[in-house]
């Protein structure tokens, strides 16, 4: 019995402090009530008042383990909004049903290099973003740091200024049903890698690229096994395609443009695969001599029609999972 009574209060316990690390959001129209639980009032600092262009300042003392990782959780609606946040810790940002459009900047910025989690609650309906039009920020969501986009909800995001969403080291997708559905410039945009592990993304209408990858340093690192443990120090400029459902359409410039290569290893690519730039070549086009045909799986045409075999000129070559173009002499 005492064993019982033991596990339910530090369950309760485990309880009070993951309620205790959230702080809540809530937009309406013009104004946003933002509620700091007592035990982060030391650790997160409201700039804003109850304005609805809402900014955070969260302590470098979150790093020494204090409370714990925060949560922000943002629902409500604003056409006239936004959320920013700057700290050095990890935290995640969960949606809850939010719809915000920011006329004046991004609909979400946050000014922290450590992990960041976007996670689209399956519960909370349905989540829109979008920016306004001629500005000087990055994209209508952005983070410094990288970011795991997550969730079984739904996230809808239009980037009328430049990219959709961005960030400045690598991006993760995992079950979230993602639709960005116009982009001043890219749909998504990252550096180091990409890494689709699941989930439904559909891009369209990006005035660019589709998805562009580029290295973070001069030169790749090399693949590291580890990034399937979230190991940030992988920097290829790959995109790694495992799970899910990916569909491209509608694109100024590539689908994928990636610094590295395009890795599948599953799911369904719903994409133009003659509109993928790999290598960092603009045109995607390496010279070949005497390629042996047998070591390559298919052929294809610049309308991606399959061709039987090699044949003089440029050709799209899939072999396993790398697809290039080429100039066949």
């Amino acid at each position: 019995m005492k064993k019982l009574v033991l596990m339910i209060t530090a369950l309760m316990i485990c309880l009070v402090v993951r309620a205790a690390n959230i702080v809540t959001i809530e937009y309406n129209g013009a104004t946003a009530t933002v509620t700091i639980p007592d035990e982060l009032t030391a650790y997160v600092t409201c700039t804003t008042g109850t304005s609805s262009h809402v900014k955070l300042v969260q302590s470098d003392d979150v790093a020494d383990g204090a409370p714990g990782e925060i949560t922000y959780q943002l629902s409500g609606s604003s056409d006239d909004g936004g959320f920013e946040m700057s700290g050095s810790y990890k935290c995640t940002i969960k949606l809850v049903g939010v719809t915000l459009n920011n006329p004046t900047g991004p609909a979400i910025n946050i000014d922290d290099g450590k992990r960041i989690e976007l996670n689209a609650n399956k519960d909370g309906g349905v989540n829109t973003l979008s920016d306004g039009t001629d500005g000087s920020w990055k994209a209508c969501v952005y983070t410094k740091g990288h970011f795991e986009l997550k969730g079984k909800g739904t996230l809808n995001v239009v980037g009328n200024t430049a990219h959709a969403i961005s960030c400045k080291e690598y991006m993760q997708v995992k079950n979230l049903t993602l639709n960005i559905t116009g982009a001043k410039k890219d749909g998504l945009h990252c550096q180091q890698y990409f890494w689709m592990q699941s989930g439904t993304v559909n891009i369209s209408g990006a005035q660019a690229n589709g998805i562009k990858v580029e290295l973070d340093g001069k030169t790749s690192t090399g693949v590291y096994p580890e990034h399937e443990n979230g190991d940030e120090d992988e920097d290829t400029g790959n995109c790694y395609l495992d799970d899910g459902t990916l569909t491209i359409n509608e694109c100024g410039g590539s689908v994928i443009w990636t610094d590295g290569e395009v890795v599948i290893n599953g799911g369904k690519q719903n994409y133009d695969a003659t509109k993928v730039s790999q290598n960092n070549a603009a045109t995607g086009i390496t010279t070949l001599q005497n390629e042996d045909p047998a070591s390559v799986e298919t052929f294809y045409d610049l309308d991606g029609r399959q061709l039987t075999g090699l044949r003089k000129g440029v050709v799209i070559i899939k072999k396993g999972n790398k697809i290039r173009k080429a100039i066949i002499k």
